[in-house]
């Protein structure tokens, strides 16, 4: 798993791009992510998949609403990618970055990744 990590007010945020062949994957990928993340403090994501109908979804895992998937789930709609998957794991750094700052830091983590695979 290729990903890039950011260090913001001491939290770590690290990028994980997978493309997805099916919706039983997103649940293979998280899995693994847990595993190998074990103490992470959250691990939010977003995905568009789309075969016959188009399905999307994110996640905060714990995260104020709206901070952290969503805005992952953003990134991805505004390239128009379909049948990926972002997900971010954070390591809690001890300082509170606010509802503004952890949209900005969610943002920029799925940016960063998705530049790395030039999309």
């Amino acid at each position: 798993m290729d990903n890039i990590e950011l260090i913001i007010n001491k939290s770590k945020f690290i990028a994980y791009f997978f493309s997805l062949n099916s919706l039983d994957e997103v649940k293979t990928n998280l899995a693994n992510l847990k595993k190998e993340h074990k103490k992470a403090t959250h691990i939010c994501y977003a995905y568009v998949y789309n075969r016959e109908v188009v399905s999307e979804k994110c996640s905060d895992d714990g995260e104020p609403n709206k901070t952290a998937g969503y805005p992952i789930l953003n990134v991805l709609k505004k390239k128009n990618l379909v049948n990926v998957m972002v997900a971010v794991v954070r390591y809690f750094g001890g300082i509170k970055l606010g509802a503004g700052g952890l949209v900005r830091a969610y943002t920029n983590a799925c940016s960063e990744l998705l530049k790395k695979y030039n999309l």
